[in-house]
């Protein structure tokens, strides 16, 4: 019965978000404080302890949210976006190559920067006007792309601490690849359908090389700082700091981050208390059950417990969780930040008509891993102490 309460107030949660996300912020407020009321008053459940135990993932996760908002302004503002009108070609091409790029950063940095410097380039390139496909498919892609790398998502981090291989979880850039090239065609059609690319009718402003500076300042702080101290926020913020007095950005778009990152943290926060100890036996139906549970539901956790039980192919999995939160706007961490930048995304309507190519892409892919690898069991061992200490990527893929 306390389970079913408890499922129920985060059901009737997301459902109220889908259905009146101009009150999205508050409504996930409102969901998280009845849930932590439930498990206070139903359970033995230790709210502090719990908080602390959590803290460090939101604390990162919010300097992440906020901090990468001030570099997609210097990104966009570098004037780079406009030399990607130069260089990308026209048509659906130029359209699908950004995809692409989204994709390719993404497997080293996290997807919140991916996401949020392919929607800064797709704000100059497609001057302001895209089609809610098309906003899907960046997040897709940031989400995707770091699927096969181990330092790529905070998910696949996680299993390589737990003594997974690297090249148990490569795999998963198959059917990421897979995913990409069918929703990357679709939505390419659908943004040339919209708005072509751009093309300027004079030439490109000087890239501001301070800025770009800034940005790569605060790329690699982010993984220095999560390298060296697991907190990649704060080399985000160093770097930010560092650069302010030589360029500035306005301080109005932090407080629309913040507002995101208020919302996203709450779901997550919603999430984490849920009473969820012990996922289905591994299997090939289970694991792509999960990535669309993942669309609603915090990947940390369900990669956690999944790295508990064990038996899964984590190729599999990471593919699942990695990319599974594209398929709604809230999902994902670079969801919430995309949508903050283009507020026409945050309706669960209009991602999933328009966007219908980001859960077939789901499907292609996991299903292409599975006729080309199978489900590939494997046990990971409780301690790896001959490997080396992974990196713990930024909290950034999975909400």
């Amino acid at each position: 019965m306390t389970e079913s309460l408890l499922f129920g107030a985060f059901a009737c949660t997301l459902l109220a978000i889908a259905r009146f996300h101009a009150h999205a912020t508050r409504i996930a407020v409102a969901g998280m404080v009845v849930v932590a009321l439930l498990r206070l008053s139903l359970t033995d459940f230790d709210l502090g302890a719990h908080l602390l135990h959590e803290a460090h993932i939101v604390t990162n996760l919010a300097g992440l949210l906020l901090g990468f908002a001030v570099l997609a302004a210097h990104f966009e503002h570098s004037h780079l976006p406009e030399k990607l009108t130069e260089v990308l070609p026209s048509g659906r091409k130029g359209a699908f190559l950004l995809l692409v790029l989204v994709f390719m950063l993404s497997a080293i940095l996290d997807n919140i920067a991916a996401a949020l410097i392919g929607g800064s380039a797709a704000i100059t390139l497609f001057r302001r006007k895209l089609h809610v496909g098309y906003l899907a498919a960046i997040v897709a892609a940031s989400n995707a792309g770091g699927a096969g790398s181990v330092v790529g998502d905070t998910t696949t981090t996680m299993m390589w601490i737990a003594g997974a291989s690297p090249l148990w979880v490569a795999p998963a850039a198959l059917g990421a690849a897979v995913a990409l090239l069918f929703f990357g065609t679709v939505a390419s059609g659908q943004q040339h359908a919209l708005q072509p690319l751009a093309r300027l009718d004079h030439p490109a402003s000087p890239i501001d090389l301070v800025r770009v500076g800034i940005v790569a300042l605060i790329l690699v702080g982010t993984v220095a700082t999560n390298v060296l101290l697991d907190f990649p926020a704060v080399g985000v913020w160093a770097a930010i700091l560092v650069g302010w007095p030589l360029r500035r950005v306005d301080l109005r778009l932090v407080a629309e981050a913040a507002k995101g990152a208020a919302f996203l943290l709450c779901l997550v926060l919603a999430a984490s208390m849920m009473p969820v100890e012990k996922l289905p036996e591994p299997s090939a139906a289970t694991t792509l059950a999960l990535g669309f549970v993942s669309s609603m539901f915090d990947n940390i956790p369900l990669t956690k417990l999944a790295i508990d039980q064990g038996g899964y192919d984590w190729a599999l999995l990471a593919f699942a969780v990695g990319y599974g939160g594209s398929m709604l706007w809230f999902g994902s961490s670079a969801g919430v930040a995309i949508s903050g930048v283009f507020p026409e995304a945050k309706s669960a309507k209009h991602w999933l008509f328009a966007g219908w190519h980001v859960p077939v892409g789901y499907v292609l892919g996991f299903a292409a891993m599975v006729a080309l690898l199978g489900f590939t069991p494997r046990a990971l061992p409780k301690h790896a102490p001959n490997a080396t200490p992974p990196p713990a990527q930024a909290p950034g893929d999975g909400r």
